[in-house]
């Protein structure tokens, strides 16, 4: 047997390839196994297409000569509406070993759509729109072989077949721009069919196409003002269902169910028995039916969101008011079950969500405007019930109504788009330990659907700029691939219908935003696809972003037009939420806000330069390569001095011009590498002088650690990650911490929340610090786009002893780990077959192909640590607070 396999086997960027958009979908497969320096020769495909209720075609057998294995071309015809492939895979190495057949069975989705939306009567335009259930029943033929349903919403739904759940689909079909993109899920319900009478049937709540979103009160009817359900179900080949004016409707337990405010749910009214063949006629009526949505019905290839962990209360608390509170132990988004029945029979319990307790009590003031409460009306059962339209973001619960509750009567459904868990990280260190935990729950909480800012206030959406810094953590972390995909889609529909700017949040419903053009957030158009194709070296979304790369610096960037750079009466939010902006004005940070948006003008200007070489338009490579060197000129006119001292004296500015290589060709002056030296050194001071405490916000803080090392000073970036000081990255989790914050000090030292509005106990951003945790602690990091090339090179420093991080690429499992035992360096690598590794250690470099290696290089600890700081004259004495 070949000591290589194919581990995985994939379509495109789906978790599942049932029912794809694509018509020649592209192939990846992982390798696994520890042989020594394989890399594949030639890799074969045997194909086997079909259509519904039809006989197998013939096998189709190729052959191909290349080392490629990730996205390669699909060498069949194109396939059809509902036409299925079954795939099979086997890679010959360099040495002739084969790897094992490996299989995968690819089905094309629907492209034939006889279904109309359908829905109940109408409800009052301005409230919240009560969920509805609809029905039809249907017979199927005493044979058949298989069966689809392809279900979408106007809202959200969650279909029953026969009284069952079909699917484990939470909040479906999630959250894209209605007016462009309706996208429906494609379910084998084969084995829930039986001969004769059927019934289907769906729950349909108002979700984010007609519910309450937003702050300041939020708005409601963002896409339009009745929930309708689109389904056809299909028996080998034939429509033996789809949603017409012959189903019927019905309310049912669920009197209201809002994103923001919760659910309140009357058990007296439950029906377990509707969407079966025992059900009764008794109060459903005859559905209405609307338009043909003008929006493109399309499959996604972002992972639907699902139950991906289930926690049991840790202690349940009584506040010094008398409360009960239940303690969870990790702040997560999702909602909870009932486990057991209440003693109760009348009545109703109340349950409360919110991240922290303030002084004791349920601390609700961060979620503002968001309700975040769900009701239970007693007198029918209740074990089992769980919200079904809603999701809180959450720690505690604060529950009334239900005297004795215990740790055993309910439980958290953690959810999330269910992206595949791929990176790891950890260390001696256990609050770093504790920090990268912190941000792998925060990720997930941010990730329903959409990436969103946080998931508990009235807020939850789609901000550009927060995934813009995120993305290259979130990549490593997770397979984003189709998750961010879909997204990016969404960015260009919407920023089409804004003239080319990108908007703040997508899906964009804010439109007192959309005269505001903001770098960073905008920016998210040339940078994040241009992060996809570095974490999984598909050129595709490259070509599938382009256009939208494109528009947004030709149209969307307001200019000066004397420098081209940034017109100054354009207003940025830029290093939104330093330190030292005021709670009350977040966005007033040190650094100048036109400084931020001009240098990454001029980096986004380079990316798309780049991204346009890739794609062999020539032609665009050299204008925005030229546009990029000459906004470097100007920017250098407007920000830096002739003795190279820049304008805005920050760690952000600094960073930001080290980080993106922002250094004219044509300075009398200095080199490049002169002028690298000398703000690294600058930057080194800086952070020597603010006691090594962060003083970055969104546009600084994700490239801060990563740009010290840049520059050789890797003791001052190990000092800032081990700091115990406000603000930094460890201050909160010796707070209690379970997730990451918006501000560094959403809980301030006395147990008081944060007066600023702004005040999420749950945002993503600042955790992009795991880039360096991974990368330069770790030594983990891709030399070339997809990880086909890896860069093994681990740094300790500070009070490190050990590390370890691993990363499921598209190649394969790669790890890295680490330890110092006396004067020794001992490093493990494993390399995944067809891929190579520059290792970078202390007095050795070397080329190594895969397979597992071992490397003991003589170790030398960093003389500059612990940096100790200069005293300043009539001031306190420099910080010595830090976490060994």
């Amino acid at each position: 047997m070949s000591a290589v396999s194919l581990s995985r086997l994939q379509c495109e960027h789906y978790a599942s390839p049932l029912g794809i958009e694509e018509a020649t979908p592209r192939l990846s497969w992982r390798f696994a196994g520890n042989a020594a320096d394989w890399i594949q020769a030639r890799y074969e495909i045997k194909i086997t297409t079909a259509l519904p209720g039809q006989s197998p075609a013939a096998q189709e057998h190729y052959s191909v000569d290349s080392s490629d294995s990730v996205l390669v071309p699909w060498p069949s015809h194109p396939l059809v509406s509902q036409e299925a492939a079954h795939v099979e895979v086997r890679a010959i190495g360099r040495d002739g070993s084969e790897t094992e057949w490996s299989a995968l069975d690819i089905e094309r989705g629907l492209s034939e759509w006889a279904a109309v939306p359908i829905t109940c009567e109408e409800q009052p335009v301005d409230d919240a729109k009560r969920p509805f259930r609809v029905k039809t029943t249907f017979n199927v033929p005493p044979t058949f072989t298989s069966a689809r349903l392809y279900v979408t919403a106007l809202g959200v739904y969650e279909a029953e077949l026969n009284g069952a759940r079909v699917g484990e689909e939470y909040l479906a079909p999630g959250w894209t721009s209605y007016k462009h993109h309706v996208v429906y899920r494609t379910y084998d319900v084969t084995a829930s069919l039986t001969p004769g009478d059927n019934v289907l049937g769906a729950w349909v709540g108002e979700g984010w196409y007609a519910g309450r979103l937003a702050f300041r009160g939020g708005w409601r009817n963002n896409y339009g003002t009745r929930p309708a359900l689109i389904a056809q179900l299909v028996v080998d080949g034939k429509i033996v269902a789809a949603t017409d004016a012959s189903w019927s409707w019905s309310y049912g337990a669920i009197v209201s169910s809002q994103f923001l405010d919760g659910e309140t749910y009357d058990s007296n009214l439950a029906d377990p028995l509707w969407s079966t063949t025992k059900s009764s006629s008794d109060g459903w009526k005859p559905v209405n039916t609307l338009p043909v949505p003008s929006a493109k019905l399309m499959a996604t290839q972002s992972p639907p969101v699902k139950a991906v962990d289930f926690l049991g209360p840790q202690e349940v608390i009584t506040t010094p008011s008398g409360k009960t509170v239940l303690d969870f132990g990790q702040n997560f988004a999702g909602v909870v079950t009932i486990l057991t029945e209440p003693p109760m029979k009348e009545g109703e319990i109340v349950l409360r969500y919110a991240e922290v307790l303030e002084h004791g009590e349920l601390g609700v003031r961060p979620i503002r405007g968001a309700k975040a409460t769900d009701t239970i009306i007693l007198g029918g059962k209740v074990e089992r019930y769980e919200p079904k339209f809603t999701s809180h973001g959450f720690r505690y619960v604060e529950v009334t109504g239900w005297p004795g509750v215990g740790l055993l009567d309910i439980v958290g459904v953690v959810t999330h788009s269910a992206m595949e868990w791929t990176g790891n990280f950890k260390s001696s260190h256990k609050l770093v330990n504790q920090l990268h935990s912190n941000i792998f729950w925060s990720t997930l909480s941010n990730t329903i659907s959409i990436p969103t800012d946080c998931p508990q206030r009235d807020e939850r959406l789609g901000w550009t700029g927060d995934i813009q810094v995120y993305s290259p953590t979130l990549n490593y972390l997770f397979d984003g691939s189709g998750f961010l995909a879909g997204w990016l889609k969404d960015v260009y529909v919407d920023q089409q219908a804004l003239g080319g700017n990108v908007p703040v949040t997508v899906p964009d419903i804010l439109d007192e935003f959309h005269n505001q053009r903001l770098a960073v957030w905008g920016d998210v158009a040339v940078l994040t696809p241009y992060d996809l194709y570095q974490a999984f070296g598909d050129v595709g979304i490259l070509r599938q972003q382009y256009a939208s790369g494109k528009l947004w610096l030709e149209s969307g960037v307001v200019r000066d037009p004397r420098t081209q750079l940034w017109h100054p009466d354009q207003q940025q939010l830029s290093d939104w939420l330093a330190p030292k902006a005021p709670p009350e004005r977040p966005g007033d940070a040190p650094t100048d806000s036109l400084l931020v948006a001009d240098a990454y003008l001029v980096h986004t200007t380079r990316v798309f330069a780049k991204t346009a070489a890739l794609l062999g338009e020539t032609a665009d490579a050299a204008k925005y390569d030229a546009q990029a060197d000459n906004l470097t000129e100007a920017f250098y006119a407007e920000y830096v001095t002739p003795n190279g001292r820049v304008m805005s004296d920050t760690q952000t500015a600094l960073a930001l011009l080290l980080k993106f290589g922002i250094y004219p060709k044509n300075s009398a002056k200095f080199t490049p590498e002169e002028y690298a030296k000398k703000y690294g050194a600058r930057l080194a001071q800086l952070v020597e002088k603010d006691d090594w405490k962060v003083a970055t916000g969104f546009a600084g803080t994700p490239i801060l650690l990563d740009t010290l090392e840049q520059v050789g000073e890797l003791h001052h970036a190990y000092r800032m990650l081990q700091s115990r000081d406000t603000p930094s990255w460890l201050a909160p989790v010796l707070l209690g911490a379970t997730t990451v914050w918006e501000r560094w000090d959403s809980m301030l030292q006395d147990g008081t929340i944060n007066p600023g509005e702004m005040t999420s106990f749950n945002h993503y951003a600042l955790g992009s610090v795991a880039h360096f945790l991974h990368g330069v602690v770790g030594g983990l990091s891709p030399l070339k786009p997809g990880w086909r090339e890896i860069l093994v090179k681990p740094q300790p420093g500070g009070t490190f002893t050990w590390a370890k991080t691993s990363h499921d690429s598209p190649y394969g499992h790669i790890s890295c780990s680490w330890k110092i035992v006396d004067d020794k360096l001992n490093v493990d690598v494993a390399v995944p077959p067809n891929s190579t590794a520059q290792v970078e250690l202390p007095g050795l470099s070397k080329v190594v192909g895969s397979g597992e290696h071992h490397f003991s290089v003589p170790w030398t600890a960093d003389p500059r640590w612990p940096p100790k700081g200069k005293p300043i004259a009539y001031g306190a004495d420099p910080s010595d607070n830090w976490e060994p």
